[in-house]
């Protein structure tokens, strides 16, 4: 039995990453995901080949729709074909990136009360928890740049970071909407090396966005307990949306879970998705039948498919924000179709300068006030 003196003392900063055992968070996430599409190894061989080479192709024409000239050179970020496991894993590797910050500051907030004994419980339950969390996600996933990667402890990403393809997940979906699967596979790339372009273009993105991350994380974890009751709230609020049938607008977590600054935290960080998704978004819808001859059918079956979701999963979207992030999809590319009808494509591309250029939440809105910010 641990002495009292043991059980008193505080973790090191050293253990801040205890308080998420990530290693578990990864092999809970390979164990709950779902099995992917029967394949025979040849026919696994074939459509990651094939993600390989499609992802490769669209690059050209991600940068003709945009004309960023960082498409012209993606040396330092690379482009993996996995599986959900591994799609799980990377994103552990991330999280911890981009939560270690907040993890030090609730350290130094709970010094002297928090034990390595508690800090391993909690750490466990923590790690089960999100482990649980990813497995739901990786099923859902088709695609995902990670700027994050090169930051992870020993990590062996490139500088830049890294294109994941979810394989299982892009040949399910093709089946399920009975598409070519060449041309879906092309049309997924599209999206997904757009983002990849965007953090080439602006490389103090990925610095500028771990800055804010740190600073919403650093608020919702800096005091556990007023996190906690907060956290009690967001349930029982979600509980009563559900049975109203009213939908949160980020998800019931993000929308309980805010001070003043925190709200200013969400709101920054809300437009920035936006406008990433948004523009990949509208790049997939400057494709036509000559790069991808059956998009107008994709395109159609890909936007009815969610209609048939069942009442489990709508009430794991709406707890995670996930239906908030299909938000993100449209209103993001509203701002840039409209950026780009009054600026053209060239005047959209200052939004790439600097931070001072990203579009604020009332922005994305309403185009006019960014473009009057930016004097086009």
């Amino acid at each position: 039995m641990e002495s009292t003196a043991a059980q008193s003392a505080p973790i090191s900063s050293a253990d801040a990453a205890s308080l998420i055992n990530w290693d578990l968070a990864a092999s809970t996430a390979a164990r709950l995901a779902p099995a992917g599409p029967d394949l025979k190894p040849a026919a696994i061989n074939e459509a990651v080949d094939s993600l390989r080479r499609l992802a490769d192709a669209s690059v050209p024409h991600v940068h003709e729709i945009t004309g960023l000239e960082a498409a012209r050179d993606l040396r330092d970020s690379s482009v993996l074909v996995v599986d959900r496991a591994s799609w799980a894993k990377a994103n552990t590797q991330s999280f911890a990136v981009m939560l270690k910050p907040a993890m030090q500051k609730m350290l130094d907030n709970r010094r002297g009360s928090l034990s390595p004994s508690a800090a391993s419980v909690s750490g466990a339950i923590t790690g089960s928890q999100l482990g649980a969390v990813l497995a739901f996600l990786s099923s859902k996933v088709l695609g995902q740049y990670d700027p994050f990667a090169a930051l992870a402890e020993n990590s062996s990403a490139p500088a830049a970071g890294r294109l994941l393809l979810v394989a299982p997940n892009i040949v399910s979906v093709e089946r399920e909407l009975n598409v070519a699967p060449e041309d879906f596979r092309l049309w997924v790339c599209l999206h997904e090396q757009t983002h990849r372009v965007q953090f080439a273009a602006a490389p103090w993105l990925r610095h500028h966005m771990l800055d804010q991350i740190d600073n919403l994380s650093g608020h919702l974890l800096g005091n556990v307990d007023s996190l906690m009751d907060r956290a009690s709230a967001a349930a029982r609020s979600l509980k009563d949306r559900s049975a109203t049938g009213n939908t949160p607008g980020r998800g019931a977590i993000l929308d309980l879970l805010q001070d003043p600054e925190e709200k200013a935290a969400i709101s920054h960080l809300t437009a920035v998705m936006s406008l990433l998704e948004g523009h990949a978004n509208v790049v997939m819808d400057a494709v036509d039948a000559s790069i991808v001859r059956s998009v107008k059918t994709i395109r159609q079956r890909f936007n009815d498919r969610g209609k048939d979701r069942g009442v489990v999963e709508k009430f794991i979207r709406s707890l995670l924000g996930l239906d908030a992030k299909m938000r993100q999809y449209s209103d993001g590319a509203r701002f840039v179709r409209a950026v780009v009808g009054v600026a053209g494509m060239e005047g959209f591309n200052r939004v790439w300068e600097s931070a001072d250029h990203l579009p604020t939440e009332p922005e994305i809105h309403d185009a006019k006030l960014w473009l009057e910010r930016m004097g086009l």
